[in-house]
């Protein structure tokens, strides 16, 4: 059953890299193009990093070199306690490394159809159901169909070229913007070697001398080599040329592409491999995938799409089923419902796509799409927002699988992050500052010259981690709790722990702190970051806190880090108001250097955290509405949808609404021109729907999935609160199969703005836990046993007992 079968349109070929389709199998990313003629498909590997292994580890050393460690940090302490804020930044720029790596752009693949000097092309299609993107054209009389889709179940990306009443012939070439060290081609195939760079600098240091190195040989018996390899299945005659295939008189021509490197390997825990041995593995697996055949290929990728995919669906307005045309019904149109509609699932379909278990690292600041050699803030894991963004929606929107690879990385950088609490820091448990990679990369990165309120961030792990408490809430898995969970959430708890100080009056202070990339004025008007026990601090300190007690009390877990952390508990700092009715960003009521300012941290208790509620706090959830009104609505891509979000998790459907109209109208401007970080210019959704800073960050796209599943549906009580925030102006639709907190699925519809039928699933959990549900004034108290459902009318009274499902 597909889920929505929704078909994105656009009439004509990709001019530029953000009109082409994406396709992804976790592993491997396109760009699909298109095109009568010379169509490019432009190839990521979700592994194809710069980097190596040993690469935070030798970093680490030159910053314990450069004087950082304990005994400075108690420098820095002293210089902020005698405000002293110019010494305190100095001496905190020796915890500078370097940068966190990029990733990088692997190859183009081109197929070029020759002859037909007249061309009729009929349009380019991506459905989002069955991630195949599709083109048709006409050339002298003969009807070319071409597939490209990413099949996770050989690992390769497959392409298929149909000439119905005629033949083509084709040209098939790959071609790589990294250093190519081999190249071999036979009728059969094309395969690549391909060196890594082992060292990366962000576009936004424009001064490195080199700002992509390669190695001349392994770095730490580390070998940064990759190769590519396609395979080619077709009834026409086939000759080399030049390094590429020549394909003539066909009728059919089947692509498979497949790529091995040892960064994968490294990834999965799989041994090091040398490059001869890379150079069969990739050829191979493109070989044994072209043997299928297209249509067996593709019958068993939509057959895996549609599990990993299931049956969830938001349809605002009625059916929204069928193909739309991205430019007239999208982003000229007038129908919000259908955008809100197509939103929706666009943000699953690209995690789908992009974050899958034993497939790569989990999606980046672009997901696992990029063309750029150099690309916005090294496409990385952003700590401070970008990464968590990425999968606020995931577990809501039943993708929970999808959710597994940033465990993985929080494995890595708690691995890496152990050593850098301890020799920075003098503490236990893990850390994580403000950028990472594959690599576990945890240190504090700015090169020494990094501003403080961005570069000194201890937080990161903190926020990650919450990730792994909102899976075992919305899955109810008691092995994952135990297993993965537990260690993680309890070493990120035993450093901050550790990193929290008495300021004497009995409160437990995080100093130095800051809130991510704002800056206040100090009595002079000088603009600062640091300073002590910021919201966004103490709210994660304290979500940390409460989860790792909860699961030690699961568990039945008998340790001295819950003594601790009791004991802490009261000591922090609790949400302040200011003297004009807001929350307050840090300690002390100070004036912000911009008050519009685009991050929102100090209200991140109340979205994603769920420290703050309408119901359980009022006065803060008042303060924080205060604070929402005076940041005001301009924003780039991922602000608008964090913004979205906590306006309905307030109830302020109304303003919700705005804010997503606003970001989703077209962006106004060049979309390779990067815009001021300040918001002075809004981003918007470029002509393929990705959504825009600019330039270019996936994380908006994923935060419209969580914020959208936010307006209509809420679990972070306990209850599951229907519609809580639905505009006036959405008044039908539909949700189905939506996941909620405790192991349970609900389907709902609604009508004139007021349910007409819910129904409650329970897929794991206790079977005596009561299910409490709520729409407007009413409620209810249910109880839903394992694998049963129970289906209620529109005054949420229950249509029978509960049956098995």
């Amino acid at each position: 059953m597909h889920s929505t079968d929704l078909v994105l349109r656009w009439p004509a070929p990709a001019a530029e890299w953000t009109e082409a389709a994406p396709v992804g199998n976790a592993r491997l990313g396109a760009m699909v193009f298109g095109g009568a003629h010379r169509a490019r498909i432009q190839l990521n590997d979700s592994t194809v990093w710069s980097g190596t292994p040993s690469g935070p580890a030798t970093a680490l050393a030159a910053v314990r070199a450069a004087g950082a460690g304990p005994r400075r940090l108690e420098e820095v302490r002293a210089a902020l306690r005698s405000g002293d804020q110019d010494r305190a930044e100095a001496l905190l720029m020796a915890f500078e490394g370097p940068y966190s790596q990029e990733y990088l752009p692997y190859a183009d693949l081109w197929l070029t159809v020759s002859g037909g000097e007249r061309a009729d092309y009929r349009g380019r299609t991506l459905d989002l159901d069955t991630a195949v993107a599709e083109e048709r054209f006409d050339l002298d009389g003969t009807a070319v169909h071409r597939r490209v889709w990413a099949d996770a179940v050989t690992g390769t990306l497959c392409a298929t070229v149909d000439a119905a009443g005629g033949t083509v012939d084709l040209r098939v070439e790959l071609s790589t913007p990294l250093r190519e060290v081999h190249r071999s081609a036979t009728v059969r195939g094309l395969t690549l070697g391909v060196e890594i760079p082992v060292d990366g600098a962000p576009a936004h240091e424009p001064d490195v001398a080199e700002p992509l190195r390669y190695a001349d040989g392994p770095v730490d018996g580390y070998d940064p080599f990759g190769a590519l390899a396609l395979a080619l299945s077709t009834d026409g005659e086939v000759t080399v040329a030049d390094g590429s295939l020549l394909v003539a008189g066909a009728s059919h021509v089947l692509v498979t592409l497949a790529s091995s490197t040892n960064a994968a390997r490294h990834w999965s825990g799989q041994p090091l491999a040398d490059r001869a041995a890379h150079l069969e593995a990739a050829p191979r697996t493109a070989a044994h995938a072209a043997v299928r055949g297209a249509e067996d290929l593709l019958k068993a990728h939509e057959a895996d799409l549609r599990g990993l995919l299931g049956g969830t669906a938001l349809r605002i307005g009625g059916r929204r089923g069928g193909t739309h045309d991205v430019a007239r019904d999208i982003l000229g149109g007038d129908d919000e419902r259908l955008t809100a509609t197509v939103l929706f699932q666009l943000g699953r379909y690209l995690l789908a796509t992009a974050s899958r278990p034993h497939a790569g690292p989990p999606a980046n600041l672009q997901g696992i799409w990029n063309a750029d050699l150099r690309p916005a803030w090294s496409s990385n894991y952003t700590l401070n927002i970008n990464a968590q963004m990425n999968y606020w929606g995931a577990e809501a929107a039943g993708l929970a699988t999808c959710h597994e690879p940033l465990f993985d990385l929080l494995d890595r950088l708690a691995a890496e992050g152990s050593e850098v609490a301890r020799q920075l820091y003098g503490a236990r448990g893990w850390v994580a500052h403000h950028n990472s990679d594959p690599w576990g990369w945890a240190l504090p990165v700015g090169m020494g010259h990094g501003n403080p309120s961005w570069a000194i961030w201890m937080m990161g792990g903190a926020w990650l981690s919450q990730h792994l408490w909102d899976h075992y809430e919305f899955t109810r898995d008691l092995d994952f709790l135990r297993e993965r969970a537990w260690p993680l959430l309890s070493g990120c708890a035993e450093f901050l722990l550790d990193w929290l100080v008495d300021d004497g009056t009995g409160h437990l202070d995080t100093l130095p702190s800051t809130s991510p990339e704002n800056l206040f004025l100090d009595a002079d008007g000088t603009p600062r970051s640091l300073t002590r026990s910021s919201a966004m601090d103490m709210a994660l300190t304290r979500a940390t806190f409460e989860r790792v007690l909860t699961a030690a009390d699961i568990l039945g877990v008998d340790t001295p880090l819950a003594g601790e952390i009791r004991a802490a508990l009261p000591r922090l700092r609790p949400p302040r108001i200011s003297a004009d009715g807001r929350l307050q960003e840090w300690a002390e009521d100070l004036p912000e250097a911009d008050p519009h300012h685009r991050h929102l941290s100090h209200l991140s208790a109340v979205y994603p955290l769920g420290l703050i509620d309408p119901d359980t706090t009022p006065g803060p959830a008042e303060a924080a509405l205060r604070s929402l009104d005076r940041r005001g609505p301009g924003a780039m891509g991922w602000s608008w949808a964090w913004k979205i979000a906590l306006r309905a998790r307030l109830r302020d459907a109304a303003t919700a609404r705005r804010l997503l109209l606003q970001a989703s109208r077209p962006l106004d401007g060049d979309p390779g021109a990067d815009a001021p970080v300040d918001g002075s210019r809004w981003g918007g959704l470029l002509p393929n729907l990705f959504s825009t800073h600019p330039p270019f960050q996936i994380d908006g796209n994923y935060g419209f999935m969580a914020a959208l599943t936010e307006m209509v549906l809420q679990s972070h009580t306990g209850t599951l609160h229907l519609l809580p925030a639905l505009p006036a102006e959405w008044p039908e639709g539909e949700a189905r199969d939506l996941r909620c907190r405790g192991g349970l699925a609900v389907d709902f519809a609604w009508s004139g703005g007021a349910l007409t039928s819910v129904t409650v699933r329970r897929l794991a959990g206790d079977d005596a836990e009561p299910v409490r549900v709520r729409h407007r004034d009413r409620g209810v108290v249910l109880r839903v046993p394992a694998r049963t459902r129970v289906t209620l009318d529109a005054d949420l009274r229950p249509r029978g007992e509960p049956v098995p499902c």
